[in-house]
């Protein structure tokens, strides 16, 4: 018989079914014990009436089970009006224990508040068994399915492409050496040289989501020595601004569909009513964005600094943007060049890209890629990167159309939607400069 799952359970209504899960909670009271059951989905009771002779051998079982125990079940799914849990309730007609659980749990993880972080990442497998936890998982998982599901629409292409490349990528810095046979390789920062090299090879939209590796030794909320990221390149484009429409509809299209499907769970469990962006967003250039919040708020700092966002910048411009122009987005555009990686294409020396701020906080950096032989050799010259991005730089020897993408970090994008406070939380399993395990 097949397992039903407990979203599922009200389809099921008279019928047997088969139910497997962990022991949840149990209530022995003196006429009745009533057993919760919990898979990944929710939550069913088991109610077993005392008086009725064929049921002792399923209180022996919960009786003397740990809560924590894993059972398979089977019964009749009865319709019961005063039962909390999806109105209805198993009765029982056979159980079997596949697991048993120590008696004591290393913390309460109903009661979080109880534990810290770092005792919660030891124990993640712990950790996800609370109802909000387990959650935002599932609403990372279907964000980052709205996501494809929008690229796919478009005749995207999903590629996977190396995370072991024998030269350090984009920077020459901030890289993870690892020993590789008798020579050296190195984790990937990011996939951004193979979506071009499938631009270089006419496959014209391709996107990957997948693991990428930086080597900062940053400890702050947002930051990650490994994280997912959401990458997108794109070829045929006129401008930087055909990057930025894809990016804002991709996303306007994902808060969309998670609003219509999990808006509801959302609001409950954090707290949060998601807000479905207008079209278009709004846009400054860096010098604009810096007036403005000086203008706005009182916030300066010295035209030397300018040439990037603080942390206190992008807040600012995140309530800027929300109380001039009511929208949660908005782009910034026209840094200087030199500031930014070798293969952005530069006009004047203005980088032809843009960061996008949500909320307050940075969650992409996106341009126009140089795609023109000469020049990103002229670029990486200047970088001093000639040498190393050698195998790069051949992608464009025989011709290449203009093309540009952006990437978006998962763990800081379900941060920012859900209102959590760290990646730490939202990374299945956290990988930082003082974490490597589990």
């Amino acid at each position: 018989m097949e397992k039903v799952y407990a979203k599922d359970l009200k389809s099921y209504l008279g019928s047997e079914i088969s139910f497997s899960g962990f022991v949840d909670s149990i209530r022995n009271l003196q006429w009745v014990m009533f057993v919760i059951l919990r898979d990944s989905t929710g939550k069913v009771q088991v109610t077993i009436e005392k008086s009725e002779e064929k049921n002792k051998p399923f209180l022996e079982v919960f009786e003397n089970l740990p809560l924590e125990s894993t059972v398979k079940v089977r019964g009749i799914l009865s319709e019961n009006e005063k039962v909390k849990l999806n109105g209805c309730e198993l009765l029982l007609s056979e159980v079997e224990v596949t697991s048993t659980s120590v008696p004591e749990l290393p913390f309460s993880f109903k009661d979080l508040s109880t534990t810290t972080l770092d005792t919660r990442l030891d124990y993640r497998f712990i950790d996800m068994r609370n109802d909000r936890v387990m959650a935002q998982f599932q609403i990372q998982s279907a964000l980052v399915k709205y996501l494809r599901e929008y690229l796919y629409n478009h005749e995207f292409t999903e590629i996977h492409t190396p995370k072991l490349i024998g030269t350090a990528s984009e920077s020459g810095s901030e890289v993870f050496h690892v020993d590789y046979f008798d020579g050296d390789a190195y984790l990937a920062q990011s996939p951004q040289f193979y979506k071009q090299m499938a631009m270089a090879s006419g496959m014209s939209k391709v996107f990957e989501v997948g693991p990428c590796f930086r080597a900062e030794n940053s400890n702050t909320n947002k930051h990650a020595t490994e994280f997912t990221s959401f990458d997108v390149e794109f070829s045929y484009i006129d401008s930087f601004d055909d990057v930025m429409t894809l990016e804002s509809e991709m996303l306007e299209y994902a808060l969309r569909n998670l609003k219509d499907n999990y808006g509801e769970k959302i609001k409950e469990l954090f707290g949060v009513e998601i807000t479905v962006p207008k079209l278009p967003f709004p846009k400054l250039s860096l010098k604009e964005a810096y007036k403005e919040i000086k203008e706005n708020y009182g916030y300066s700092i010295s035209e030397e600094e300018q040439v990037d966002l603080t942390t206190e910048a992008e807040k600012l411009l995140g309530r800027l943007s929300m109380e001039k122009y009511g929208n949660e987005f908005i782009f910034i555009t026209d840094y200087p060049a030199e500031k930014r990686a070798f293969y952005h294409m530069r006009k004047d020396g203005i980088l032809q890209g843009y960061d996008l701020i949500w909320k307050g906080v940075e969650i992409t950096t996106g341009a126009q890629r140089e795609h023109r032989y000469e020049e990103i050799v002229k670029n990486a010259e200047e970088k001093g990167l000639k040498d190393d991005v050698k195998f790069y730089l051949e992608f464009f020897k025989y011709g290449c159309p203009p093309h540009g993408g952006f990437a978006i970090g998962v763990d800081r994008l379900t941060m920012l939607l859900l209102g959590i406070p760290s990646v730490k939380e939202t990374q299945f399993l956290f990988r930082g400069p003082n974490r490597l395990n589990p």
